[in-house]
């Protein structure tokens, strides 16, 4: 009887070990992603029903003159493809209209330099006349809705955003993986987890098979 009893109880610790590890991970990764499934829950929503959601947008149009000391810096008729505005030009726009033009890829054509900025929730753009110095600028925002739907997408939302969603999703699938573990390890005293397990995997595939063409 003893080798049947220690083997017994080598089974019970290995179980209780690893119970132990995916409840540890399970919690851990829960924790890490409870924010984030709640904002691309509401946000999954949100984008499915776009069309009901309405989002206004509030555009600010605003023009300056750059001073003569700085036309020469931006005058001449040559093209060129993604490079910056001068470092003085910059700062005299950051200065006087508040917008950030630093290190932003422009497009230079014979008569104007054009600075492309959108960004989730909106969209901005700069303008300079390379002969007249006139300095147009636009920004517009479509609200909070709109700016939290271009997050869930990640829209214009820079490369910090998008290591974000990639350490968000990893730790998804540490979520899932360690939840459907324990559900394994449970499902002898809990007759349903695998009928649901199922449904919840079927649904998606036969709506997908029967209503999407």
């Amino acid at each position: 009887m003893e080798p049947v009893a220690r083997s017994h109880n080598k089974v019970g610790s290995s179980r209780a070990f690893w119970l132990k590890q995916l409840h540890q991970w399970h919690w851990i990764s829960a924790a890490l992603c409870l924010v984030g499934m709640l904002l691309f829950a509401v946000t999954g929503f949100t984008l499915n029903h776009a069309g009901q959601i309405e989002a206004k947008a509030q555009t600010v149009h605003r023009n300056v003159q750059l001073p003569a000391s700085l036309l020469k810096a931006v005058a001449g008729e040559d093209e060129r493809k993604g490079i910056a505005v001068p470092d003085v030009v910059a700062d005299w726009i950051g200065a006087h209209l508040d917008i950030d033009v630093a290190g932003r890829a422009a497009d230079w054509s014979s008569d104007e330099i054009y600075v492309s900025m959108p960004r989730p929730g909106g969209d901005a753009w700069l303008s300079i006349d390379r002969e007249s110095g006139k300095v147009e600028a636009e920004r517009s925002t479509r609200g909070v809705i709109a700016y939290l739907n271009d997050l869930h997408k990640g829209r214009h939302a820079g490369p910090a955003w998008g290591w974000f969603i990639d350490v968000f999703a990893f730790a998804c699938v540490i979520f899932s993986a360690t939840g459907l573990l324990l559900l394994k390890m449970h499902a002898a005293r809990r007759g349903a987890t695998w009928p649901l397990v199922a449904f919840g995997l079927l649904l998606p595939l036969v709506l997908a098979l029967i209503f999407i063409h």
